[in-house]
């Protein structure tokens, strides 16, 4: 099983004045009758409803809310008309770890090429400036600090998984659609991406995933083992499910 960037669930759409907004409709993993409705800031909507909810009963809960998901969808396009790819040049902001940092491009001929956390910025080390270049090597920085992070973190959720015996292995692999992945045989993929959001979020992909070395399905286990080691995990992952858009620009 894996733990997705994005969700993935059933389109289902109704009208607001004159626009047609469309949801995806995801099981709530717990038991409630309630049904809950996310908008994330790439503007997708995001309804979580019980299985025995009726597809009726769903319309009418999100258009209830139709003017708060209209105005919250307003409000995160507007915000969205302000990013722009990245540029790879002194001056722009990136993530590691949940805080962003200011990047500084220095060209240099004699120094070895490279990235340096310094400061409180991203020195990046050229022989001449080059946006490609300058990509490549963040690219290849996060994987190497990812790694590091990551083995350290595992350590750390395997004092909380008492049900796992032995330090699962531990794979880096870059993925468009998921935070993380683990295999049946109980290897863990991480995405590398992922080392730009906030320690807890990591720990939150690492602990489902170790999770799924027990229960490999979304069961009712599944979810009880999550709320006995990360009680608050529902919190966090919205979390790094609010800031995906943020991480994964290029």
């Amino acid at each position: 099983m894996n733990v997705p960037i994005k969700v993935k669930g059933t389109p289902m759409s109704f009208l607001y004045g004159d626009e047609r907004i469309t949801f995806e409709r995801v099981l709530r993993p717990q038991a409630s009758s309630k049904v809950l409705i996310k908008v994330h800031p790439d503007c997708r909507v995001i309804v979580s409803a019980p299985a025995d909810a009726g597809k009726d009963a769903v319309l009418s809960a999100v258009k209830k809310r139709g003017r708060w998901i209209y105005e919250q969808l307003r409000d995160f396009r507007k915000q969205l008309e302000h990013i722009t790819p990245r540029q790879y040049i002194s001056g722009e902001s990136h993530y590691y770890l949940g805080k962003q940092y200011l990047l500084k491009v220095i060209e240099a001929q004699n120094e070895v090429q490279g990235v340096k956390l310094l400061r409180g910025k991203l020195e990046v080390s050229v022989p001449r400036k080059s946006a490609d270049r300058v990509k490549e090597l963040m690219s290849e920085w996060y994987k190497v600090r990812a790694r590091e992070v990551f083995s350290n973190r595992l350590n750390a959720m395997l004092e909380e998984a008492l049900w796992v015996t032995g330090r699962p292995p531990l794979r880096i692999l870059s993925m468009q659609t998921q935070w993380g992945s683990c295999s049946p045989n109980g290897r863990i993929t991480l995405n590398p991406y992922l080392v730009k959001a906030p320690r807890e979020c990591i720990d939150y992909v690492i602990l489902h995933e170790l999770c799924h070395i027990a229960e490999h399905n979304h069961s009712e286990r599944f979810y009880r083992l999550m709320n006995q080691v990360m009680p608050k995990w529902e919190k966090i992952k919205e979390r790094l499910d609010g800031m995906a858009y943020q991480i994964l620009v290029e």
